[in-house]
């Protein structure tokens, strides 16, 4: 199926998930509206003519406004669908031992973008006639682990933000879906994770599998979803 004719937000489409994501999506016809904050992260990706690269601080409203213009911008292909994949992981010591620096850290980098974007493409896919949400949780926030309150809470937090977004939006067409993956078998985990034997852990590439299954229109009847991906193997 060819998702041509519509435009998709994605953030994080420069790092080691969203590369395999944007090339997915890419592949399906959708033009990819993929912002980004420092240059280097522009050699992870070939140039694509559906491939829209703009400059945009993912935090700032000003900024997102600006890009979820972009994405929302062509009449041609219009704004129906936003994929979050900014966040990140920390762990640390136990509740206790930890500063609340680190904990409001975790809520920042895992739920500030992704209301954001969210909130700025939410007009344009209202007036597109409808739309996908998809943002990335992880199994943790139900099989949580010590040393990692902040991370596991904003993720669980993520879970309730798109069971919201699934309510309030319904009646225009919006759909919203979170996405459970395991560790991600990323340069980065496999760098900061040398020991280990990557059991369970899951491919980008199924992933992107998933999302390019989630903002297409085989799903225009799931919404409110939390999808494992945990791999196998």
């Amino acid at each position: 199926m060819t998702e041509s004719g519509r435009s998709v937000l994605l953030t994080g489409g420069t790092g080691g998930l969203g590369v395999a994501v944007t090339k997915r999506l890419l592949a399906d016809g959708w033009r990819v509206v993929v912002p980004w904050i420092t240059e280097k992260e522009l050699e992870r990706l070939d140039s694509h003519p559906r491939l829209v690269l703009a400059r945009a601080d993912l935090f700032d409203p000003a900024g997102v406004a600006e890009v979820a213009a972009l994405a929302g911008g062509d009449e041609q292909a219009p704004l129906r669908a936003v994929v979050n994949l900014v966040g990140g992981f920390a762990s640390g010591a136990r509740v206790h031992e930890s500063p609340i620096e680190d904990f409001e850290a975790m809520l920042r980098l895992n739920l500030r973008p992704l209301y954001l974007c969210t909130q700025a493409a939410l007009p344009f896919m209202i007036d597109a006639g409808g739309g996908s949400v998809v943002a990335m949780s992880t199994k943790a926030a139900f099989a949580p682990f010590s040393g990692a309150s902040g991370y596991v809470t904003s993720k669980a937090a993520v879970l309730a933000f798109i069971s919201a977004l699934a309510v309030e939006y319904r009646d225009e067409g919006i759909r919203a879906n979170a996405v459970l993956p395991s560790v991600i078998d990323t340069p980065g985990n496999r760098a900061s994770q040398p020991g280990s034997s990557r059991k369970g852990w899951v491919a980008p590439e199924a992933i992107a599998e998933v999302i390019a299954f989630l903002i297409g229109e085989s799903s225009a009847a799931m919404t409110g979803a939390q999808v494992p991906v945990p791999g196998v193997g």
